[in-house]
This record gives C-alpha cells, sequence and structure tokens, in this order.
C-alpha cells in the first residue's frame, strides 16, 4: 500500500491575473496478489540494485497472480484499509497462507494496519530505504561519485543483513565527528531516525529467508498505471468529484474485472429502464 499525489484544481478559484495555484491530493493506492516464496541472497538484491545499464537482465521469475489493484482519493484511510482487509479475507478466509504486507514509512498506514489486521508482517519498502540512504550519501560525498555509491553498497549491504540499529549508530557517529550543521545535519537526523522508528519492519535478512517480498514494485506499478499515466499527462487538473470515477474505472479495467464489470453494468442498466411489472408488450 502506498500514497501518491495527483494534480487537483485549487478549491478556491484565482484572482484576476493572479497565476493559477494546484494542490496535490493524496491517493491511497493498493495491491492484493497472490505469490510463491522467492528465496533470495543479499547478494542477489544487491546485483539487482546495483546492475549496469548494459547488464544482462535478471531470470524470469514467478509473476504475481490473481492480482488486484485500486485506488481512491475520496476514502478516508479506515475505509480503504477496511476494503484491502476485505479482498484478503475474502481470498483466504481461514488463513491458511502467509499475509505479507508492504508499505512506505507512514506511520498513520502502519497504524491503522496494525490495529485492523491480525497475522500480519508489515515489511517497510526497500525502495523507500534506498532512497533515502543516497540522500544521506549525498551528505558525505560529492553526488555521482564513486564514494557516494560504495558508501550506499555497504550500508545497503548491512541493512540488508540485518544490522539496521549499527548502520544508524554509525551515520549518527560519523555526522557527530564531522560536526555537520545545517542541512546536512537535519538530513542525517532524519533518515537514521526514519531507520530507527522503522526498524521492525526492516529484519530484511529474515524476510529473505522466507522467499518474501520487500520492494513495492506491484503497488509501484499500480501507481504508474492507475494514476501517473493518466493522471499527470501535460496540462491536466482534476476535481475529486471527477478523478473518483477514472479511478475506479481504471482499477477495474487493471485488475482484469472490466468485462465482468461491463455485463453487470449493462444488466443494472437495463433493470433500471425497464422494471419488472412496469413494462408489457402491447399488440397493436
Amino acid at each position: 500500500m502506498a500514497s501518491l499525489g495527483a494534480p487537483i484544481s485549487a478549491d478556491q478559484p484565482p484572482t484576476r491575473c493572479a497565476k493559477l495555484s494546484f494542490r496535490r491530493a493524496e491517493n491511497q493506492v493498493a495491491a492484493v496478489y497472490s505469490q510463491k516464496p522467492r528465496v533470495r541472497t543479499v547478494k542477489e538484491v544487491l546485483d539487482s540494485l546495483f546492475a549496469s545499464p548494459d547488464a544482462p537482465g535478471p531470470q524470469r521469475r514467478a509473476r504475481p497472480t490473481a492480482k488486484r489493484v485500486w485506488a481512491s482519493l475520496t476514502s478516508d484511510k479506515d475505509s480503504f484499509i477496511a476494503d484491502v482487509h476485505a479482498e484478503i479475507t475474502r481470498r483466504d478466509p481461514r488463513h491458511r497462507r502467509t499475509w505479507v504486507m508492504v508499505t512506505d514509512g507512514e506511520r498513520a498506514l502502519q497504524r491503522r494496519v496494525a490495529k485492523d489486521f491480525r497475522g500480519v508482517t508489515l515489511v517497510l519498502d526497500l525502495l523507500h530505504v534506498m532512497e533515502k540512504l543516497w540522500k544521506v550519501a549525498y551528505v558525505f560525498h560529492p553526488e555521482g561519485s564513486p564514494e557516494a555509491r560504495s558508501f550506499v553498497y555497504q550500508r545497503a549491504e548491512r541493512i540488508l543483513s540485518g544490522e539496521v540499529s549499527q548502520v544508524v549508530k554509525g551515520l549518527r557517529q560519523m555526522a557527530t565527528k564531522r560536526r555537520l550543521r545545517g542541512e546536512k545535519a537535519k538530513t542525517v537526523k532524519d533518515v537514521t531516525g526514519y531507520y530507527y522508528a522503522n526498524r521492525e519492519r526492516m529484519c530484511y535478512d529474515q524476510y529473505l529467508k522466507k522467499g518474501w517480498p520487500i520492494a513495492s514494485g506491484s503497488v509501484e506499478g499500480a501507481c504508474k498505471n492507475l494514476v501517473r499515466v493518466r493522471f499527470e499527462r501535460s496540462g491536466m487538473r482534476w476535481t475529486p468529484e471527477m478523478a473518483e470515477p477514472m479511478l475506479q474505472m481504471r482499477a477495474t479495467y487493471l485488475s482484469d474485472d472490466f468485462d465482468a464489470y461491463w455485463e453487470f453494468h449493462v444488466e443494472q442498466e437495463q433493470l433500471r429502464l425497464y422494471r419488472k411489472g412496469e413494462w408489457r408488450v402491447v399488440r397493436k
């Protein structure tokens, strides 16, 4: 599960000759699917993260099955999470399978999931972890330098090996020894605080051994195909009332449910237009 922004027209019209302003409304995006466990090593994950552009592609792996995606702009988080819970429970009512949920670091989302779901393992999306690790690397090394790449590689290896607390301690010591101030010190403080607060959801060494997912590729793909490619085209601005039906329709299509939905839609329209008992054939 993740949250994503979409360009939404400002509630108030702009004043005359003023620059038109817009705000980004938060979309909630989720994907539910089944997948066989795929055991990996730390090196395999690092190779995929740091592969050169001309390197051969990874080996084909089992794709997620029965994938269903959806998003909402107007639903509150509690209702949205309840929909996710209902879908998972419908698929596995007796909880015979392993439930794993990969999320971003939003604490409100994590608290709601922990409250509403029982027997689910929360995993912090590795891609969010790496994004923040690169920010710290550029505090200590020039952007795009081999030193920055080596810095990230070494600490990513330790994080994937279950040494999150040690990485946090080391980064804080570096900031103290170099007497960082201002924005650089804030970056290190924010990232290490983020890691430490999420350390219980960063047991990647255990997740890899069990074959569980550690990155929300399916959700990121849903964010792209469900939201960005349709809602963020040049010049597009949306109101919540316009965007919500489009989100629902795209989610239905991307979940391979459109044909079933259309049959249901036609059936309901016929019932609405030609109510039973209100119409009869009249002979001429």
